[in-house]
């Protein structure tokens, strides 16, 4: 009896949550329509709300943006935008972080793959302190490698 309790809880919650995470997201997304002017709202147009359209439109706005932003102009704008932003204090360090998140999520499988360093720090030379030897430049360079 309680195995099949258990089981049902691990089969309902996370279909009750993701439903629930859809239908705010939705919402949320739904909100973008009170951006429009009253006369194109859907409550003017069709008489009733229609759950998803804002969603759909915020699809819309996103996909116009990338294809704006994949073009030259596009990634001038953009870059005179990012200007713009790393002069203000506050906004500057949040939107760096978001974006260097962002980036990382969104970043095709190949680059995403972490970059790994290795440095090797020279010994001193037979057990002696540098300063013996004839001081730091008598110690071998450091070398770093770094791979992807």
């Amino acid at each position: 009896m309680k195995k099949y309790l258990i089981t049902g809880l691990l089969i309902w919650i996370p279909l009750a949550i993701t439903i629930w995470v859809l239908e705010l997201i939705v919402t949320t997304m739904d909100q973008s329509l009170l951006l429009l002017p009253p006369q194109y709202q859907p409550q003017v147009l069709f008489g009733h709300q229609i759950p998803g359209l804002g969603a759909l439109l915020t699809v819309v706005v996103v996909f116009v943006t990338g294809v704006l932003a994949s073009n030259i102009l596009g990634q001038r704008l953009l870059s005179f935008w990012e200007y713009v932003l790393g002069r203000i204090p506050v906004v500057k360090t949040i939107y760096n972080a978001v974006k260097q998140v962002s980036d990382t999520l969104f970043a095709p499988a190949d680059r995403r793959s972490a970059r790994r360093s290795s440095c090797s720090i020279p010994a001193r030379a037979a057990g002696r302190s540098p300063s013996s030897r004839g001081g730091p430049a008598a110690m071998s360079p450091t070398t770093c490698t770094e791979t992807m």
